[in-house]
């Protein structure tokens, strides 16, 4: 089964989103990126580690996966002594646009994915246009309905 490791904070700077509550209000911040990631791992058979710098404030959690708070140390070397200690580091997919990282996961043959390019799947209208498109169908029904009479 395939892992993700996520910087959370790194992630976050890339949202423009998360990145403007990130500047008032951090754990909200980190709340909307934990809603994001729910959403993007929903139907998908893969484990999630969420890395934050610092210490838990709110309770958070994914069914997916776990948050991993590096507390005193930082979240890069939490993130580093994930992949060492790992089974089988090809099925790791470490998201992260630190060059530091990004290097120690190639050399320990895992896969990378910058922060950014993995955004782009997290922010993508794809669900907005399909509940759009229902929204449509369900209005085109109703407009069908109106012109011929018809009670379906």
């Amino acid at each position: 089964m395939k892992s993700y490791i996520i910087d959370g904070n790194n992630l976050m700077g890339k949202i423009n989103t998360i990145k403007m509550i990130q500047s008032k209000d951090k754990q909200q911040a980190r709340e909307r990126l934990v809603m994001m990631i729910e959403k993007f791992f929903n139907n998908r058979n893969e484990k999630v580690y969420l890395h934050f710098d610092g210490f838990q404030n709110t309770p958070l959690s994914l069914s997916k996966g776990k948050i991993i708070y590096s507390e005193k140390s930082k979240a890069d070397k939490k993130i580093k002594d994930q992949i060492e200690i790992a089974e089988n580091r090809k099925n790791l997919i470490v998201v992260s646009s630190d060059h530091e990282i990004q290097n120690f996961a190639r050399v320990c043959s895992c896969n990378v994915l910058s922060s950014e390019e993995f955004s782009k799947g997290l922010t993508s209208n794809k669900d907005l246009n399909e509940e759009e498109n229902r929204i449509k169908a369900i209005n085109d029904i109703e407009e069908f309905k109106k012109l011929f009479g018809a009670d379906l």
